[in-house]
């Protein structure tokens, strides 16, 4: 039986639990009981599986760090950080993965992390309007200071401090696709994309990069395009998509055509920045072909992948 090919986007759930202090051995230890569903996928012998993750805690950690530290050592720009939650993630997936196969008897099969590029426009609408939210909180005078000396756009958060926004463009290609999809088709468990991959811009045939935050799903979603993935899998921290999310008519949804999921956007059941952007990447990789696009829980991967769980997209 020829296999067929999931791109599975890990969720912030898969690697640091609400209410931890974010300890590398707490991420460890939730990235080793992820891994174990994601090697009963490889062990059933029916899929080869492509892995893509978010990275907000870690990226923003690294932020913290780089800002405690900065009388010190020089600060890294946004898409180097991101470079660096890359290979954080994809270490602590790639180890926890070979142990489990190998107890299980298959630690021949080749497990690699690639450190991704996704390319946007330079003219994205996103880049004249910033709104995602990334790194320390400040003082607002400090916040209009950093304004002042760095060009960067700052906002009052919610009572809570001033912080940083940062441009949210639209993904239009993974720049490392052929290498990620050599290995996939050579057996190997990829790992790629992690936190949106890192994103850059085209500059006089080079590539350059920015200070932006690519949505992980739309970045899966164009990831599994790549690999011509025949489902796309999104494991985060509900059992299902939902209407009236929060209200007493609150309504699961165990499957939804692309149509009604277009129907159900505009009529504003999903939040922007949460479910939102799941539907919508679900959405365009069904259009784009895929077999069927799948939201669910972490804890039910297994049985989302096989149509018994989750919220199931399909044409």
């Amino acid at each position: 039986m020829e296999k067929k090919t999931v791109v599975v986007a890990l969720g912030g759930n898969a690697i640091l639990q609400r209410g931890q202090k974010g300890t590398f051995e707490e991420q460890l230890k939730n990235v080793y009981h992820t891994a174990q569903q994601l090697a009963e996928m490889v062990l059933s012998g029916e899929w080869r599986i492509v892995i893509t993750h978010g990275n907000g805690p870690q990226v923003g950690n690294i932020l913290l760090q780089q800002d405690a530290a900065k009388g010190v050592v020089p600060p890294m720009p946004m898409d180097a950080c991101g470079a660096q939650s890359q290979g954080l993630i994809g270490y602590m997936i790639q180890q926890s993965l070979k142990n489990i196969l190998a107890e299980r008897g298959r630690g021949d099969i080749p497990i690699a992390t690639v450190v991704t590029q996704v390319l946007v426009d330079k003219d994205d609408p996103a880049f004249r309007s910033p709104t995602k939210p990334v790194g320390p909180f400040y003082s607002e005078e400090e916040a209009k200071r950093l304004r002042v000396e760095k060009g960067w756009h700052v906002v009052e958060d919610a009572g809570r401090g001033w912080r940083r926004v940062v441009p949210s463009p639209d993904p239009k290609a993974i720049v490392e696709r052929d290498a990620i999809r050599i290995l996939v088709e050579n057996r190997a468990i990829v790992i790629a994309s992690g936190g949106g991959g890192i994103p850059v811009i085209e500059e006089d045939g080079a590539l350059k990069g920015v200070e932006a935050v690519i949505d992980k799903d739309l970045a899966g979603e164009r990831l599994a395009e790549d690999v011509k993935a025949d489902v796309f899998l999104i494991l985060t921290d509900v059992d299902r998509v939902k209407l009236n999310y929060g209200k007493p008519d609150e309504r699961p949804i165990e499957r939804m055509t692309v149509e009604e999921a277009k129907r159900y956007m505009a009529e504003g059941h999903f939040a922007k920045g949460s479910m939102e952007p799941k539907v919508r990447a679900a959405v365009r990789f069904v259009e784009a072909g895929g077999e069927r696009a799948v939201i669910a829980s972490l804890d039910q991967a297994r049985a989302a992948l096989a149509g018994q769980a989750g919220t199931q997209v399909v044409a």
